[in-house]
């Protein structure tokens, strides 16, 4: 019996993929009740929550230079998770909240001038940003996309791989979002969220900007997406790697 729950379970995740496929939200909306609720706000919050978690406040352009900090590699150690990604020349993928291209710009060498980098922003100082840094040599394979607070407009299966790094517990309408992530992938292709480890009380991040593996995968369980491994080589951070099948 169990199997045939998870099969039916997988079989409705697909469909509603399906129907954000085509644009068809209202129809999403009444085949699943979103759990979204209101909350008195908290001091990083909004005051909207999501399958238990308060959605956190989205840094503002004026936090970009934080983004670009000399000891965010120490940090952070972007090196690795590069590594971790396994990017190869040719490939299409998509940075959502890529912020000022941090690792856009890590990623835009890897795949090389046959491949794509979908720069996705929602703020238009930062897509301005990302607009100087594909007219450098080297980077005219950043694509700036301009997406909006529910959708990455993007095609559907136009990418292999989706990141989001330290962006997902800012999203607003997360359960949107990643639908509209899910429809852009390719078959077989990867979403990954980047996140400080909210289960280690040791990095010097504020709660609301810290997420646990288990409610990652909590939320990510409500799409037709599955989870393939999560490494902890980072420093500070996990990187729960899902993949659509």
């Amino acid at each position: 019996m169990r199997s045939v729950s998870v099969i039916a379970c997988s079989a409705r995740n697909a469909f509603l993929a399906l129907l954000m496929c085509f644009g068809l939200a209202a129809a999403i909306h009444a085949q699943t009740a979103l759990p979204y609720q209101a909350a008195p706000p908290s001091a990083d919050g909004i005051g909207k929550v999501y399958h238990g978690r308060e959605i956190a406040q989205m840094m503002g352009f004026d936090g970009a230079a934080w983004l670009e900090r000399t000891e965010r590699q120490q940090e952070e150690r972007a090196d690795l998770l590069m590594a971790e990604l396994a990017l190869k020349p040719g490939m299409d993928v998509a940075d959502v909240g890529a912020g000022t291209g941090y690792y856009s710009r890590r990623m835009a060498l890897q795949v090389g001038p046959k491949g794509k980098v979908y720069a996705i922003e929602v703020q238009p100082q930062m897509l301005r940003v990302l607009e100087t840094t594909a007219k450098r040599p080297g980077y005219s394979n950043i694509v700036p996309v301009l997406g909006a607070d529910d959708n990455v407009k993007l095609p559907e299966a136009s990418i292999d791989l989706a990141i989001m790094v330290d962006v997902y517990h800012e999203l607003a309408f997360p359960h949107e979002v990643l639908a509209s992530i899910v429809c852009a992938l390719r078959p077989g292709g990867r979403v990954i969220f980047v996140e400080y480890r909210g289960e280690d009380f040791s990095v010097p991040i504020k709660s609301l900007h810290k997420m646990t593996e288990p409610q990652l995968r909590l939320e990510a369980a409500d799409h037709a997406l599955v989870w393939e491994r999560t490494a902890r080589t980072l420093p500070w951070q996990h990187v729960v790697v899902f993949r659509r099948p």
